[in-house]
């Protein structure tokens, strides 16, 4: 008698994608969810809601989970619906830092170049803080609570992520600045870096 093989029984091989394909999907996704992003983040105070349904879109994707741009708009919606004040906050408190960045390089104060160092580590750290939390929240949690957590994580428990995002951050504003449309699919590669830093930060 011959050995059985992979069709014995009437039963047909199951051909598993390659690690290959498995990160061109993944690649693909996060182009998708650039452009979902984009587009949902153009009333600005969306943009933390925006990009959290993305992250959210992206984890389900990774877990093998079903996620359509249904259940983005879902997200979308939920999020947006219990942070737009914590979105109001972080984007006032960006508009003050940049205006005080303004401020140091204008030479009208002493002590500029400190200024402008201080203002500008300012700015990343809110930047990567409402990254941070966006990426790292789930439905239903207070963004105050997501956001004492990725600051804990940001500053102690993984600042090598935030760092990582830094950078993220840094392929976005060269994308954007080449080519404006391009900041579609870098906005979804940063949602994946965010994604990647948040599960990073758990292990």
């Amino acid at each position: 008698m011959g050995a059985a093989g992979p069709e014995a029984g009437g039963g047909a091989a199951v051909r598993r994608p390659t690690r290959g394909r498995l990160r061109f999907a993944l690649f693909a996704e996060c182009l998708l969810t650039g452009v979902w992003v984009v587009l949902a983040a153009l009333p600005v105070i969306t943009l933390l809601p925006a990009f959290a349904a993305g992250c959210a879109h992206l984890s389900r994707h990774l877990d093998g989970e079903r996620s359509t741009w249904r259940d983005f708009l879902a997200g979308l919606r939920e999020a947006t619906r219990s942070g737009w004040r914590f979105s109001l906050l972080w984007w006032a408190a960006l508009a003050l830092l940049a205006f005080d960045l303004r401020v140091a390089r204008s030479g009208a104060l002493p002590g500029g170049p400190a200024l402008i160092a201080v203002s500008v580590a300012g700015l990343l750290a809110v930047v990567v803080l409402g990254l941070r939390t966006a990426a790292s929240r789930r439905p239903g949690t207070a963004w105050q609570a997501a956001a004492r957590t990725a600051a804990r994580q940001g500053l102690a428990v993984d600042p090598g992520g935030s760092l990582l995002l830094i950078g993220g951050l840094a392929v976005l504003a060269v994308a954007a600045w080449q080519m404006l449309p391009l900041i579609a699919p870098a906005a979804g590669a940063l949602a994946g870096c965010a994604v990647a830093v948040e599960r990073r930060a758990r292990v």
